[in-house]
């Protein structure tokens, strides 16, 4: 199921930005101006040219908006009347590709795996089994009858295993201590 919506978030390396000398040169206001028109740009793309078009859109002055827009534009384009952030647009476009590479893959995927299931039906009709001898089904039993043989080769699994006798004296030794110490403690929790 495609969700078809566009991505709520782009990623952003602090180092990218603050390595590029226009933005190191910029004012608090400069910047604030930078990232907000970042943020309109990958909502909707692109912003209007117009300063007062463009201070309306944002909320600004149009004093506070041709204050900065200098030292903004150098991260930005004019296209068609419109300023875009080729950066974000490459990223969109980045992230499109991998989305569409990612349907492409699970649509073959997909493709393969609705084979796989078809091929055994059309098998089955034609009396040839597709299933390798390896994971071959066991013929039927009557009724009352098991394929389950009993083995007496080695123990069951959910059995204990049975506990190995050690004659190492030092194992001995410590068998005794650990289990004076259990009687030393059971006398003193009775209150003995």
């Amino acid at each position: 199921m495609s969700q078809n919506r566009d991505a709520p978030a782009y990623q952003e390396y602090a180092a990218t930005i603050l390595t590029q000398l226009p933005f190191r040169t910029m004012t608090l206001q400069d910047r604030g101006l930078l990232y907000t028109m970042r943020l309109e740009c990958w909502v909707n793309v692109r912003l209007p040219h117009s300063q007062n078009d463009l201070a309306k859109v944002l909320g600004l002055t149009v004093a506070e908006v041709a204050g900065s827009l200098a030292a903004v534009m150098p991260f930005f384009e004019v296209v068609d009347g419109f300023i875009i952030s080729p950066e974000l647009e490459n990223y969109r476009a980045h992230l499109e590709e991998r989305k569409s590479k990612q349907s492409q893959g699970g649509k073959r995927g997909s493709a393969i795996t609705n084979r796989k299931r078809n091929r055994p039906a059309k098998a089955m009709d034609d009396g040839v089994s597709s299933t390798p001898s390896s994971t071959s089904r066991l013929p039927r039993r009557g009724v009352g009858e098991s394929s389950v043989k009993p083995s007496t080769d080695k123990p069951s699994q959910n059995q204990p295993p049975e506990r190995a006798v050690i004659t190492d004296p030092f194992v001995a030794e410590y068998e005794a201590a650990e289990s004076g110490a259990a009687d030393a403690y059971a006398k003193a929790s009775r209150g003995y």
